[in-house]
């Protein structure tokens, strides 16, 4: 196709979708939606891509590219899509090798070596090479969701490069795809020149060696000695030096390239053995330049990695709930900087020998404060923190955030104290601080000047400073891009810092592999400058929609809609939500490894219909919705989400909007009305629950409903609990009143739950009162809200917070009702009252541990396997449900490592998600449930938990206050 043609190809043009679609297995994503999801990565980059397809095989791969070659379109291959410069947005048919292009093809642990393709991510390959006591050392923080061709294109590091290098230096081979469709496997260049070698790629390699040996002198003057050297093309590896030591590996020259050279369609990878045992000693430091001073001295004791903490990251750590424990464990003091030092190996003796080195280390130097972390528990704590580094960093509220753009530059250690106090003065001369963390073995350390880049001067101001610094990189002989790649933030500098000759041999290099420059074109060389604002995720024009009110209260957030606008861009992107090693979140990527279902995919769909990038009334429309149509509420984001998106909050507004605009369809008006009709369909419970008795009439309910004929309903029962039987269970001589808030579904389904609690409480000696009503009992109005019924669900929570007024504690057992007393009536009635019944709501087992920790229990000599309610773990309430259970002699109690069981209200009864639902609970539910002992008890304190179990596991579950009820003394 002529080049003119070419051109003529808009994004989401429907004849190349229609084409692709024909020829390849996996999906075809052209819709506008689906490209804005694509168009962003952790940069501060938008860039709409021509569409996207998703590969099943590296067949599909080699037929895009055809299809691509043949109409004149570029490519982009992509990963997990957290690169943070821009090299992973283009406007390019984007590859996504993620969802299927995941296996491990080989492993030789005799050889210490692995075959894989692109898309594994990086955790999923360690966990499949621990039975073979070997894991891959390159370990970026973002290791649980990275996949290794990301790693691969940006020439990753991580912390412990200091001991097993870079990307470059632990990929043996790769079998690539080149532009014109030519595949080869890249590695020991002899290896790549023998008999059989194809003409074009010997012809290829001996340009490479002829433009080595032209430049090798130029190259050995600009290149950087730096260890965190990865910017531009490592074409160091084609000179006469590198061969003559044995290092001529083509495999090298293509990692590090972003995808511009060729596709990655598998990769050898070194392997080294596992070292089991580590101890990590955590120096205080009263100031930075103590810190960045002390970082060669710590070096010179052989650690495994030495990882900075600023101020910063600890003050902003501690205001996210998960980590706060964990930060102040690892504090003596208030200190201004710490070091976390790694020693690893395989025996205790001579590791705790290195940490008394460490500590009379610091001694000398005149900062004698260390805390140990010895114990499995509590590194792992720490390396949650360490991590989440950059999130963190990125969970300020407002337009200002930490920018990356000059973040990962590398000295010399000796010159680092030095650099880093100049680069903090040019921050300070430009009007901004910078926010520090990483890697100070290696004298790479990230940093990010606090900017906005919705405001033009800011937008100034950061390519000033990235001036001003990478003259400072120069000057200290450092390299300006040292971990996180080139793309679109860093390119446009390689001429400062490499030289122009350096640069043109880089285009020559560029031309050899792909002359039609099909390949992620434009980064890495003949890239546009880093501050045009019409690539930027907040260009020109970049605003709120005028027609859109929030229903909610998000006055927490700044900016426009009230905040809503506001909280949604507090996702940059980062991708922690495509971890499979986090406690919940997110349970449907789990399900699907879908970018749409995704807690990054969904932001970016609110942010985009918010702004009007999706349309009028975008909110209400199908884009929205089917974005959201997976979302179980679970708020797993709110807690583990280190920037606290809560996406279960913002599906509200967006349900909202649609009953507003198209209404409320009858499966969820039915069930948003449940609490009301439950008073008179429990006087009926037979003609209630004839549904699950009758075939024909579960079927009609699929068929008209969408209700799962599959799954029976809860079974209304006719003894259901009575607000009169309080009275004759309360102790004679309480020691205090509770009340307890009788929901719904214990109510009238499960009302053996509430009468435990009864007896439970008076042992404990507190009278439970219930809340006075006028007939129908309180409910938390969480249907209505799951229905999008934000009215009706704020008169119910009004009429609630009157009921439940006054000082006592409020006590409930099922964690998504009780808790929505802690959080929705908050957004829904913001003000001192909801602040107030906010204090006092408690689940039953947080006042246990509280009030009653000495509550007389007789051994119960079993195995209780628990299972958290989602909601349980966001508000931090499952370790007390923990607690509680333990308070019983003998009972020997194990929470599930699960994620949400997939029940989540009525989404498992849902005919169109029954797939969804049962592999969220394959996930890790239902196999601890089938592991476990005949005699074992199942525990979940959520009811649909409870249903979920038992409808998918076969086993009957109880709720934690059934367990104690049968554990009274």
């Amino acid at each position: 196709m002529s080049a003119s043609h070419a051109a003529t190809i808009a994004p989401g043009d429907s004849a190349l979708a229609l084409r692709l679609a024909r020829n390849i297995q996996g999906e075809v994503l052209f819709d506008r939606a689906s490209r804005g999801r694509y168009a962003t990565d952790a940069s501060i980059y938008q860039v709409e891509p021509l569409g996207v397809i998703v590969p099943e095989t590296i067949d599909d791969v080699a037929a895009a590219l055809a299809i691509a070659r043949e109409e004149g379109i570029p490519v982009l291959p992509r990963g997990g899509g957290t690169s943070q410069c821009g090299q992973t947005v283009n406007r390019a048919l984007v590859m996504d090798c993620s969802k299927h292009l995941r296996r491990v093809l080989d492993i030789d642990a005799e050889a210490g070596t692995a075959l894989v393709e692109p898309g594994l991510v990086l955790g999923h390959l360690n966990a499949a090479l621990r039975p073979h006591k070997l894991f891959f050392p390159v370990d970026p923080s973002t290791h649980a969701r990275c996949t290794i061709g990301g790693m691969a294109g940006n020439n990753s590091c991580g912390s412990k490069s200091i001991r097993y290098g870079l990307m470059a230096d632990n990929v043996r081979a790769i079998d690539a795809i080149l532009a014109d469709g030519t595949r080869h496997r890249f590695g020991l260049v002899p290896d790549n020149l023998g008999a059989d070698t194809p003409a074009p790629i010997a012809e290829l390699i001996q340009r490479l060696r002829t433009l080595g040996a032209t430049e090798a002198e130029e190259i050995a003057a600009r290149f950087p000695r730096q260890l965190r050297r990865v910017g531009g093309y490592n074409i160091d590896v084609l000179t006469p030096a590198a061969r003559a030591a044995g290092r001529e590996n083509l495999a090298r020259l293509l990692v590090g390239s972003e995808g511009t050279l060729a596709f990655s369609a598998a990769l050898e990878l070194t392997l080294h053995p596992i070292k089991p045992r580590k101890v990590l000693g955590i120096c205080q430091f009263p100031t930075f330049r103590a810190a960045m001073e002390a970082s060669r001295h710590i070096v010179a004791l052989d650690p495994e990695a030495v990882e900075l903490v600023d101020r910063t990251m600890i003050d902003l750590g501690r205001g996210i709930p998960i980590y706060r424990a964990t930060i102040d464990q690892m504090l003596i003091g208030e200190p201004d900087s710490l070091l976390i030092v790694e020693f690893h190996g395989h025996d205790d003796a001579p590791l705790l020998a290195k940490l008394r080195e460490l500590e009379v280390l610091m001694g000398d130097l005149g900062h004698p404060h260390v805390v140990r972390a010895i114990d499995p528990g509590f590194q792992a704590d720490i390396a949650s923190v360490r991590e989440a580094g950059l999130n963190i960093m990125m969970s300020m509220k407002g337009d200002g955030k930490p920018v990356s753009f000059i973040e990962d530059c590398a000295v010399n250690l000796e010159d680092l104290a030095d650099y880093t106090e100049r680069l903090n003065a040019v921050f300070a001369r430009h009007g901004s601080k910078g926010t520090w963390y990483a890697h100070a073995s290696v004298g790479c350390l990230h940093v990010r000047p606090v900017l906005s880049m919705k405001n033009p001067a800011d937008v100034a101001t950061m390519r000033t400073i990235a001036e001003e610094c990478f003259a400072l990189v120069r000057e200290y002989k450092g390299s300006h891009s040292g971990e996180h790649g080139d793309g679109l933030v860093r390119s446009e500098f390689h001429a400062s810092m490499f030289g122009e000759r350096i640069v043109r041999a880089f285009e020559t290099v560029k031309d050899a592999f792909d002359p039609a420059a099909m390949l992620n074109p434009n980064r890495i060389v003949r890239p546009p400058r880093m501050d045009d604002r019409m690539l930027f995720r907040y260009g020109p024009g970049y605003g709120a929609v005028a027609d859109f009110t929030p229903k909610l209260d998000w006055s927490d957030h700044p900016g426009p809609l009230g905040g809503l606008l506001g909280a949604v861009e507090m996702c940059n992107n980062n991708g922690s939500c495509r971890s499979f090693d986090a406690g919940v979140m997110c349970p449907s990527y789990r399900a699907t490894r879908d970018e749409q279902h995704l807690t990054r995919g969904r932001a970016n769909t609110l942010r985009l219909a918010l702004t009007g990038q999706l349309g009028a009334d975008a909110m209400a429309s199908d884009a929205v919705s089917d974005a959201l149509s997976l979302c179980v509420s679970c708020k797993a984001c709110r807690r583990e989400c280190p920037t606290g998106i809560d996406m279960a909050k913002m599906k509200i507004e967006a349900s909202a909007a649609r009953a507003d605009r198209q209404g409320v369809k009858w499966r969820e008006a039915l069930v948003a009305e449940l609490p009301r009709a439950a008073p008179i369909l429990t006087r009926l419970p037979f003609i209630a629950n004839l549904r699950n008795r009758i075939g024909p009439m579960r079927r009609l309910g699929e068929r008209h409903l969408g209700i799962a004929a599959s799954r029976p309903l809860p079974e209304w029962r006719r003894d259901r609990f009575i607000d009169d039987e309080a009275l004759a269970m309360a102790p004679a001589d309480p020691r205090g009143e509770v009340m307890l808030l009788a929901d719904t579904f214990n109510r009238y389904f499960e009302p053996e739950n509430l009468r435990a609690a009864l007896r439970v409480l008076a042992a404990a000696g507190y009278r439970a009162v219930l809340p006075p009503t006028r007939g129908r009992p309180l409910c938390c109005g969480r249907t209505w809200l799951a229905a999008g019924m934000v009215d009706k669900a704020r008169d119910e929570a009004r009429r609630t917070m009157r009921r439940l007024a006054g000082r006592i504690p409020v006590l409930g057992l099922e964690p998504s009702c009780l808790l929505t007393l802690r959080d929705e009536f908050r957004s829904l009635l913001p003000g001192a009252e909801s602040a107030a019944l906010a204090g006092r709501a408690m689940l039953l087992s947080e006042f246990l541990v509280r009030e009653a920790p000495n509550l007389a229990f007789k051994p119960l000599p079993l195995t209780a396997h628990v299972h958290g309610h989602c909601h349980q773990k966001s508000f931090g309430a499952f370790p007390d449900a923990i607690a509680a259970l333990k308070l019983v002699p003998e009972l020997s109690v194990k929470p599930i490592a699960s994620s949400c069981c997939g029940m989540a209200g009525s989404f498992g009864y849902q005919a169109e998600t029954q797939d969804v639902s049962r592999a969220m609970a394959e996930a890790g539910l239902l196999p601890a449930v089938r592991a476990a002992g005949a005699d074992d008890l199942i525990v979940a304190d959520g009811t649909s938990c409870r249903h979920q179990i038992r409808d998918l596991g076969g086993r009957e579950a109880l709720h934690s206050v059934r367990v104690l009820e049968r554990a009274l003394a």
